[in-house]
């Protein structure tokens, strides 16, 4: 009895801390998010790292591979940002019944587009490779991806069950299963890589087992532990297209949005093997898993956001949903400052984690120009990531879909193309037009989002 009335006091402690003051309830849920977020970079960056002793080819075989894994990792983030967003909403217009089927909704679409995406994939991973220009690094790109690929339901599941947990402010569970997920991937790595001798392939199989494990201890917390806000009984499940609807309206544009950056991805390799080859890929592959490292930050701050600025629009309180806007983006360029002047100082000490072979060596320098590049980058970023949060947490996918096409497709693009071929710069233009189409389109997104709840609280 008394472990079941702990249990309750701490949901209904997560739950008024959800519901409560945004500033605070931003500050406590986005630090154990940020801490995870890094926990899975690090888990992705491990295969970089070893992967990097192989050769720069292994390592633009992954450059390719990325721009599909994170089609697929957005698919698992989109479904799992629309059931945080209508948990959220649920929780806010204290609607409990409405929340445990959001959760029982969500798990289900988590299944069939995983299983959907995966057969996709296996039978036209190769083609789409080679549309890509993986040229002769094919062979390798193919290693790794259909291992990964055929898998995709762990990295699908394990997003989505975090979602269904930080909804309600549990944020701390979440962290624990990927920090054993990425403890088991960095000892695995090695041993699978060189031990055994399997190559990239060792790379991609430490990663399904490590992932699989997050899988498991988050099925234990939501379906036999039973200690959360949302519950999950087949009685309870009542079949409903506008659950599916609600969910969809976040998830499709938050997946295609990642769909999106991926293309573009897709797009900046073309850019760079035009204008250096694979080891311009190689380079950006390398150099873009730090940025990413630095954008961790903002992105675990808008997590944050989504949960309590849909708590707040769900409840009506418009206020409290601009205090989440303008705080989120505070926080998150005061944050990025401080990481942006960290990495142009230590461009060149961070570049030779990727470049510790002789066979990769000679890529240093390229990479720490980049990085020394990207410190603009990191400024700017947290505006977009914020708005598109705060609007993903009202349920308005199709508004944050549309900043991001705006930024990626119309900027960043057209930037990059300007830069490297119009003017002449070559690869570092392509690095350039991230700088500044990033800008343009994260300034344009946050003046968005700033008007739409202002016109929110003026006509409540």
């Amino acid at each position: 009895m008394t472990t079941n009335n702990q249990s309750s006091k701490d949901v209904d402690q997560r739950i008024s801390m959800v519901t409560g003051e945004p500033k605070r309830a931003i500050r406590v849920l986005a630090m154990p998010m940020i801490i995870s977020m890094f926990l899975i970079m690090a888990y992705n960056l491990a295969d970089s790292i070893w992967v990097a002793g192989l050769g720069p080819n292994a390592l633009a075989a992954l450059g390719f591979i990325n721009p599909l894994f994170m089609i697929v990792i957005g698919l698992g983030n989109g479904l799992g940002a629309g059931a945080m967003s209508l948990i959220a909403r649920c929780i806010g217009a204290q609607n409990k019944k409405g929340a445990d089927n959001a959760a029982m909704h969500s798990l289900l679409l988590t299944i069939v587009v995983s299983a959907g995406v995966t057969v996709v994939l296996l039978v036209f991973l190769k083609p789409i490779l080679l549309l890509m220009g993986a040229g002769v690094t094919v062979d390798l790109a193919m290693q790794y991806g259909q291992i990964v690929f055929g898998g995709l339901i762990f990295f699908m599941f394990s997003n989505v069950a975090s979602g269904i947990l930080r909804a309600e402010g549990d944020v701390n569970r979440p962290m624990y299963a990927i920090a054993a997920t990425t403890i088991l991937n960095v000892i695995l790595d090695p041993i699978f890589i060189y031990y055994f001798g399997w190559g990239v392939s060792g790379a991609a199989w430490a990663t399904i087992l490590s992932s699989s494990i997050s899988c498991v201890v988050l099925i234990y917390w939501l379906l036999l532990k039973r200690d959360t806000y949302v519950s999950f009984s087949g009685k309870d499940f009542k079949a409903s297209w506008n659950v599916v609807k609600n969910i969809l309206m976040v998830a499709l544009p938050a997946s295609v949005e990642s769909l999106v950056m991926s293309i573009l991805g897709i797009i900046l390799n073309f850019m760079l093997v035009i204008t250096g080859g694979a080891e311009a890929v190689a380079v950006y592959t390398a150099g873009w898993r730090v940025v990413m490292m630095a954008m961790i930050p903002p992105i675990g701050i808008g997590t944050a956001a989504i949960t309590v600025g849909g708590a707040a629009y769900g409840a009506r309180k418009y206020k409290n949903l601009s205090t989440a806007l303008s705080y989120s983006a505070k926080l998150g360029v005061g944050i990025a400052l401080v990481t942006a002047t960290l990495t142009y100082v230590f461009a060149g000490s961070i570049a030779t984690i990727f470049t510790y072979s002789p066979q990769s060596a000679f890529m240093a320098p390229s990479i720490a120009a980049f990085l020394q590049v990207m410190f603009l980058f990191f400024i700017t970023v947290p505006l977009g990531i914020t708005a598109s949060s705060i609007f993903q947490a009202m349920g308005k996918g199709f508004t944050s879909l549309i900043l991001t096409v705006l930024r990626e497709v119309v900027f960043v693009a057209f930037f990059a193309y300007l830069f490297a071929f119009t003017l002449g710069f070559g690869s570092s233009g392509v690095w350039w037009g991230i700088v500044v189409g990033g800008g343009l389109g994260c300034a344009v997104a946050y003046t968005w989002a700033t008007i739409y709840v202002r016109r929110l609280k003026r006509n409540y």
